[in-house]
Protein backbone atom coordinates (compact mmCIF):
# COMPACT_ATOMS: atom_id res chain seq x y z
CA UNK A 1 0.00 0.00 0.00
CA UNK A 2 1.45 3.29 -1.04
CA UNK A 3 1.82 5.99 1.57
CA UNK A 4 0.22 9.28 0.77
CA UNK A 5 2.74 12.01 0.34
CA UNK A 6 1.86 15.37 1.83
CA UNK A 7 2.52 18.29 -0.44
CA UNK A 8 5.38 20.52 0.72
CA UNK A 9 4.34 23.51 2.75
CA UNK A 10 4.44 26.76 0.95
CA UNK A 11 7.21 29.02 2.21
CA UNK A 12 6.05 31.68 4.64
CA UNK A 13 5.83 35.10 3.12
CA UNK A 14 7.25 37.70 5.42
CA UNK A 15 5.18 40.81 5.93
CA UNK A 16 6.92 43.91 4.73
CA UNK A 17 8.28 45.95 7.57
CA UNK A 18 6.66 49.30 8.17
CA UNK A 19 8.90 52.10 7.08
CA UNK A 20 9.72 54.76 9.61
CA UNK A 21 10.69 57.12 6.84
CA UNK A 22 8.54 60.27 6.65
CA UNK A 23 6.11 60.52 3.76
CA UNK A 24 7.57 62.18 0.71
CA UNK A 25 6.67 65.82 0.29
CA UNK A 26 5.00 66.59 -3.01
CA UNK A 27 6.71 68.80 -5.57
CA UNK A 28 3.89 71.35 -5.19
CA UNK A 29 4.38 71.56 -1.44
CA UNK A 30 8.14 71.94 -1.79
CA UNK A 31 7.63 74.67 -4.37
CA UNK A 32 5.16 76.53 -2.12
CA UNK A 33 7.55 76.41 0.83
CA UNK A 34 10.47 77.51 -1.32
CA UNK A 35 8.45 80.47 -2.59
CA UNK A 36 7.55 81.58 0.95
CA UNK A 37 11.17 81.32 2.03
CA UNK A 38 12.43 83.15 -1.05
CA UNK A 39 9.97 86.03 -0.65
CA UNK A 40 10.83 86.44 3.01
CA UNK A 41 14.51 86.64 2.11
CA UNK A 42 13.81 88.97 -0.82
CA UNK A 43 12.17 91.49 1.52
CA UNK A 44 14.92 91.17 4.11
CA UNK A 45 13.06 88.90 6.57
CA UNK A 46 11.08 91.78 8.14
CA UNK A 47 9.15 89.49 10.52
CA UNK A 48 12.33 89.02 12.55
CA UNK A 49 11.82 92.57 13.84
CA UNK A 50 8.05 92.35 14.38
CA UNK A 51 5.70 90.23 16.47
CA UNK A 52 3.35 88.26 14.22
CA UNK A 53 -0.15 87.61 15.57
CA UNK A 54 -2.13 85.08 13.50
CA UNK A 55 -5.85 84.56 14.04
CA UNK A 56 -7.59 81.61 12.43
CA UNK A 57 -11.07 80.09 12.59
CA UNK A 58 -14.15 79.46 10.49
CA UNK A 59 -15.83 82.73 11.49
CA UNK A 60 -14.92 85.90 13.33
CA UNK A 61 -11.21 86.00 12.60
CA UNK A 62 -11.37 89.39 10.84
CA UNK A 63 -13.47 90.94 13.61
CA UNK A 64 -11.11 89.58 16.26
CA UNK A 65 -8.11 90.85 14.29
CA UNK A 66 -9.59 94.38 14.21
CA UNK A 67 -10.25 94.25 17.96
CA UNK A 68 -6.63 93.25 18.59
CA UNK A 69 -5.37 95.95 16.23
CA UNK A 70 -7.35 98.62 18.09
CA UNK A 71 -6.19 97.33 21.49
CA UNK A 72 -2.53 97.45 20.45
CA UNK A 73 -3.02 100.94 19.00
CA UNK A 74 -4.64 102.07 22.26
CA UNK A 75 -1.60 100.66 24.07
CA UNK A 76 0.65 102.89 21.96
CA UNK A 77 2.04 100.09 19.79
CA UNK A 78 2.73 100.74 16.12
CA UNK A 79 0.62 98.01 14.51
CA UNK A 80 -0.35 96.93 11.00
CA UNK A 81 -3.30 94.71 10.14
CA UNK A 82 -4.11 92.40 7.24
CA UNK A 83 -7.61 90.99 7.82
CA UNK A 84 -9.19 88.88 5.10
CA UNK A 85 -11.76 86.08 5.09
CA UNK A 86 -10.56 85.06 1.62
CA UNK A 87 -7.36 83.10 0.87
CA UNK A 88 -4.17 85.16 1.07
CA UNK A 89 -1.45 84.89 -1.56
CA UNK A 90 2.16 84.40 -0.51
CA UNK A 91 3.50 87.38 -2.46
CA UNK A 92 0.80 89.69 -1.10
CA UNK A 93 1.43 88.64 2.51
CA UNK A 94 5.19 89.16 2.34
CA UNK A 95 4.76 92.52 0.63
CA UNK A 96 2.47 93.50 3.52
CA UNK A 97 5.13 92.48 6.04
CA UNK A 98 7.71 94.56 4.19
CA UNK A 99 5.46 97.64 4.08
CA UNK A 100 4.58 97.24 7.77
CA UNK A 101 8.25 97.02 8.71
CA UNK A 102 9.11 100.10 6.66
CA UNK A 103 6.29 101.97 8.44
CA UNK A 104 7.88 101.14 11.79
CA UNK A 105 5.36 98.56 12.97
CA UNK A 106 6.38 96.43 15.91
CA UNK A 107 3.27 94.23 15.66
CA UNK A 108 1.42 92.78 12.68
CA UNK A 109 -2.03 91.23 13.03
CA UNK A 110 -3.07 88.86 10.24
CA UNK A 111 -5.89 86.42 9.61
CA UNK A 112 -4.93 82.90 8.57
CA UNK A 113 -7.55 81.25 6.32
CA UNK A 114 -7.41 77.44 6.11
CA UNK A 115 -6.70 77.42 2.38
CA UNK A 116 -3.70 79.72 2.83
CA UNK A 117 -2.36 77.50 5.60
CA UNK A 118 -2.80 74.50 3.31
CA UNK A 119 -0.84 76.29 0.59
CA UNK A 120 2.05 77.03 2.99
CA UNK A 121 1.60 80.78 2.66
CA UNK A 122 2.66 81.17 6.32
CA UNK A 123 5.54 78.71 6.08
CA UNK A 124 8.65 79.63 8.05
CA UNK A 125 7.18 82.64 9.83
CA UNK A 126 8.09 83.25 13.50
CA UNK A 127 4.60 83.18 15.03
CA UNK A 128 4.34 85.12 18.27
CA UNK A 129 0.62 84.47 18.87
CA UNK A 130 -1.67 81.90 17.25
CA UNK A 131 -5.35 82.17 18.17
CA UNK A 132 -8.46 80.21 17.22
CA UNK A 133 -11.92 81.79 17.10
CA UNK A 134 -14.03 78.73 16.31
CA UNK A 135 -14.35 75.65 14.11
CA UNK A 136 -17.71 75.21 12.36
CA UNK A 137 -17.59 72.38 9.78
CA UNK A 138 -21.17 73.05 8.64
CA UNK A 139 -20.10 76.32 7.02
CA UNK A 140 -17.22 74.88 5.04
CA UNK A 141 -17.30 74.68 1.26
CA UNK A 142 -13.90 73.95 -0.25
CA UNK A 143 -12.50 71.60 2.43
CA UNK A 144 -13.86 68.61 4.32
CA UNK A 145 -13.99 68.94 8.14
CA UNK A 146 -11.00 66.60 8.41
CA UNK A 147 -8.98 68.62 5.89
CA UNK A 148 -9.97 71.88 7.53
CA UNK A 149 -8.99 70.60 10.96
CA UNK A 150 -5.63 69.45 9.60
CA UNK A 151 -4.93 72.84 8.00
CA UNK A 152 -5.89 74.77 11.13
CA UNK A 153 -3.55 72.54 13.11
CA UNK A 154 -0.74 73.61 10.76
CA UNK A 155 -0.62 77.02 12.41
CA UNK A 156 -0.35 75.56 15.92
CA UNK A 157 2.36 73.16 14.78
CA UNK A 158 4.57 76.14 13.92
CA UNK A 159 5.61 76.44 17.59
CA UNK A 160 3.98 79.80 18.41
CA UNK A 161 5.19 81.46 21.58
CA UNK A 162 1.59 82.03 22.69
CA UNK A 163 -1.51 79.99 21.86
CA UNK A 164 -5.07 81.16 22.54
CA UNK A 165 -7.95 78.67 22.24
CA UNK A 166 -11.75 78.78 22.46
CA UNK A 167 -12.62 76.31 25.21
CA UNK A 168 -16.35 76.44 24.34
CA UNK A 169 -15.77 75.26 20.78
CA UNK A 170 -17.05 71.75 20.03
CA UNK A 171 -13.65 70.82 18.61
CA UNK A 172 -11.62 72.27 21.49
CA UNK A 173 -10.15 68.87 22.42
CA UNK A 174 -8.64 68.58 18.92
CA UNK A 175 -6.60 71.72 19.62
CA UNK A 176 -6.05 71.30 23.37
CA UNK A 177 -2.98 69.16 22.64
CA UNK A 178 -1.14 72.26 21.43
CA UNK A 179 0.79 74.49 23.83
CA UNK A 180 2.62 77.74 23.25
CA UNK A 181 6.35 77.69 23.93
CA UNK A 182 5.80 80.48 26.48
CA UNK A 183 2.10 80.58 27.33
CA UNK A 184 -1.28 79.03 26.54
CA UNK A 185 -4.59 80.70 27.36
CA UNK A 186 -8.21 79.63 26.93
CA UNK A 187 -11.34 81.74 26.81
CA UNK A 188 -15.08 81.02 26.98
CA UNK A 189 -17.92 80.72 29.47
CA UNK A 190 -16.62 77.64 31.32
CA UNK A 191 -15.40 78.29 34.85
CA UNK A 192 -12.01 76.72 34.04
CA UNK A 193 -11.26 79.19 31.20
CA UNK A 194 -8.39 81.61 31.77
CA UNK A 195 -10.52 84.46 30.41
CA UNK A 196 -14.12 83.78 31.33
CA UNK A 197 -17.26 85.34 29.86
CA UNK A 198 -19.47 85.82 32.92
CA UNK A 199 -22.49 87.32 31.18
CA UNK A 200 -23.48 89.38 28.16
CA UNK A 201 -26.03 92.05 27.34
CA UNK A 202 -27.33 92.56 23.82
CA UNK A 203 -28.48 95.97 22.60
CA UNK A 204 -29.94 97.20 19.33
CA UNK A 205 -26.63 98.76 18.42
CA UNK A 206 -24.04 96.81 20.33
CA UNK A 207 -23.12 94.23 22.91
CA UNK A 208 -21.55 94.27 26.36
CA UNK A 209 -19.74 91.41 28.10
CA UNK A 210 -18.36 91.00 31.61
CA UNK A 211 -15.02 89.17 31.55
CA UNK A 212 -13.03 87.63 34.36
CA UNK A 213 -9.30 86.98 34.45
CA UNK A 214 -8.11 85.59 37.76
CA UNK A 215 -9.31 88.01 40.40
CA UNK A 216 -9.79 90.79 37.85
CA UNK A 217 -13.23 91.67 36.51
CA UNK A 218 -13.71 94.04 33.60
CA UNK A 219 -16.35 94.97 31.04
CA UNK A 220 -15.90 95.21 27.29
CA UNK A 221 -18.40 96.61 24.81
CA UNK A 222 -18.68 96.87 21.04
CA UNK A 223 -20.81 98.64 18.45
CA UNK A 224 -21.16 95.30 16.68
CA UNK A 225 -24.24 93.20 17.34
CA UNK A 226 -24.85 89.50 17.86
CA UNK A 227 -24.05 86.93 20.54
CA UNK A 228 -20.87 85.62 18.80
CA UNK A 229 -19.25 89.06 19.21
CA UNK A 230 -18.84 88.33 22.93
CA UNK A 231 -16.61 85.37 22.06
CA UNK A 232 -14.56 87.45 19.62
CA UNK A 233 -14.07 90.17 22.25
CA UNK A 234 -12.97 87.51 24.75
CA UNK A 235 -10.50 86.09 22.21
CA UNK A 236 -9.03 89.55 21.57
CA UNK A 237 -8.85 90.17 25.33
CA UNK A 238 -7.02 86.86 25.85
CA UNK A 239 -4.45 87.78 23.18
CA UNK A 240 -3.95 91.21 24.73
CA UNK A 241 -3.60 89.82 28.26
CA UNK A 242 -0.96 87.39 26.98
CA UNK A 243 0.87 90.42 25.58
CA UNK A 244 0.80 92.14 28.97
CA UNK A 245 -1.77 94.82 28.11
CA UNK A 246 -3.97 96.22 30.90
CA UNK A 247 -7.68 95.46 31.07
CA UNK A 248 -8.52 99.19 30.87
CA UNK A 249 -6.63 99.48 27.59
CA UNK A 250 -8.32 96.30 26.32
CA UNK A 251 -11.75 97.79 27.00
CA UNK A 252 -10.77 101.07 25.29
CA UNK A 253 -9.39 99.31 22.24
CA UNK A 254 -12.43 97.08 21.71
CA UNK A 255 -14.77 100.07 22.08
CA UNK A 256 -12.72 101.99 19.49
CA UNK A 257 -13.47 99.53 16.70
CA UNK A 258 -16.42 100.76 14.69
CA UNK A 259 -16.44 99.50 11.08
CA UNK A 260 -19.15 102.06 10.20
CA UNK A 261 -17.19 105.07 11.46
Amino acid sequence: MKKSVKPPKAPKTEKPEKSNKPAKTSFKTRAQKAKAKLLSSYYGNPTRDMKVICITGTTGKSTTAHFVHQILTAAGKQTAIFASEKPIKTAVLHKFFSDAWKAGSSYVVVTSPATSLKNNVFYGLPIHVAALTDFVPASLSDLTPEEYLAEKSTLFNMKPEIIVLNQNDNYYQDFAKFSGTKNTLTYGSDFSCNIRIDNTKLYKKGIEANLAYGSSRFTVASFLTGEPIASYMACAAAIAIALGISTDTIADGIANYNPEA
